[in-house]
């Protein structure tokens, strides 16, 4: 039933790793659970214009948080201003000693959350759904993806009735384990109501774990 599951979770012990890297007893586990949480959804709508594709939580005496973005000069700032500012602020929000660190995401139009939400940007400007959805699968084909694949739901142009529209361009294996696949869920809200858009990107096989998979080249296609 692999494809009934979020492929990101369906993969975390054979390719991929958890986001959150610490471990705690019982009596602390559920507030630093729910602390992570709330440090990604604070970073996430503070960072939107960002290209946030991934955000990892490492605690040891302090909290390292590692951003993966497309846009590490919009976090970082002139002189690095703007990723201080940020570092007091978490200090600030959640208490303890907090360290931020970037990482560049080095393909963007091939990795799933910068184009859902690429694509979610243009839907909520009033681009037709179409031609934003088929702009993304050509910059992702022409970066490297093995395939993509893109579900838009909702009042699709206004209709009367909610519907759903798949778009699809090369191979996408859902129940191969050792398939690099990201998947990523964002929401546009239009006049309309709420336009969902699910996106799945493959990258290719792995063959031996890779920590970050996101940030790694994609492997060359004959």
């Amino acid at each position: 039933m692999g494809q009934k599951v979020n492929p990101n979770g369906f993969r975390i012990g054979f390719t991929r790793t958890w986001p959150s890297m610490w471990f705690a007893g019982k009596a602390r586990y559920r507030k630093l659970l729910l602390d992570d949480l709330c440090i990604r959804r604070f970073l996430q709508k503070r960072l939107k214009e960002a290209g946030v594709s991934l955000i990892e939580i490492e605690r040891t005496k302090k909290v390292s948080v590692i951003i993966h973005t497309s846009k590490p000069g919009v976090i970082i700032g002139k002189q690095g201003a703007a990723i201080e500012e940020l570092r007091h602020i978490l200090e600030k929000e959640f208490g303890g000693i907090f360290a931020v660190e970037i990482q560049e995401v080095r393909n963007p139009d091939a990795d799933a959350e910068v184009v859902a939400e690429t694509i979610q940007g243009q839907i909520a400007r009033r681009m037709p759904y179409r031609r934003a959805v088929k702009m993304a699968l050509e910059k992702a084909m022409q970066a490297g993806a093995v395939g993509v694949k893109v579900l838009v739901s909702g009042r699709l142009n206004g209709a009367e009735i909610a519907r759903s529209d798949l778009f699809k361009e090369g191979n996408v294996p859902l129940q191969t384990l050792r398939a690099n696949v990201q998947f990523a869920r964002r929401h546009a809200v239009t006049k309309f109501g709420t336009i969902g858009v699910q996106v799945w990107i493959h990258k290719g096989m792995v063959f031996k774990n890779i920590r970050h998979l996101h940030t790694s080249s994609l492997p060359s296609h004959a």
